[in-house]
């Protein structure tokens, strides 16, 4: 699917909407919009059944790699974004840890194998249009591997600070660049 295929007003705009959800996966009733602990959630209308929707963030985790003072970013071979560039990361599965998230997206969108050295930050980015994402990053180290783009990257780079790509594709991405710099790249007084 290329950027042109994917509607992200659409999806926005579904997004908003509680991503869509009409009936309950538990009886198959319709959700109805009700006001529960002061917030518009929707409610399953059969009286036999309590399920309520949250609208939640999905957590996703990815990892700021370092090294010889270049950052590792990829080029967006999916959407959204095409052709636009991020850190590795990607979204959590059912039974992972955060840290096994970043490692396991590092290699499948780099090749490399990393270590995580430390929580980097957390993030809440919502200018994707197919969610909401709680965005975990950790601070990294190349420990082996070939650098060679998979999965969904159609490259992968490591960067000088000085000659990072302008087409950064998320608002996170950008703000952990600029928390980066601010941390560890302060020009000495």
């Amino acid at each position: 699917m290329t950027d042109s295929q994917f509607n992200d007003e659409a999806l926005m705009a579904r997004k908003k909407n509680f991503s869509g959800y009409v009936f309950c996966p538990f009886c198959g009733g319709k959700l109805e919009q009700k006001i529960l602990d002061h917030r518009a959630r929707l409610q399953c209308s059969s009286s036999s059944c309590d399920f309520i929707y949250y609208h939640n963030p999905i957590p996703a985790a990815g990892a700021l790699v370092i090294d010889n003072g270049r950052i590792l970013m990829v080029k967006r071979a999916a959407p959204p974004k095409v052709d636009w560039w991020c850190f590795p990361a990607g979204f959590m599965e059912w039974d992972e840890h955060p840290s096994q998230t970043a490692i396991r997206e590092i290699k499948e969108e780099t090749g490399l194998d990393i270590r995580l050295e430390s929580l980097f930050e957390i993030y809440s980015g919502n200018d994707d249009p197919r969610t909401n994402a709680l965005l975990i990053l950790y601070l990294a180290t190349v420990t082996g591997g070939e650098l060679n783009p998979g999965d969904d990257a159609s490259e992968a780079v490591f960067f000088d600070f000085d000659h990072v790509p302008d087409k950064i594709a998320f608002i996170s991405h950008r703000q952990a660049l600029a928390d980066y710099r601010n941390r560890y790249l302060k020009p000495a007084k």
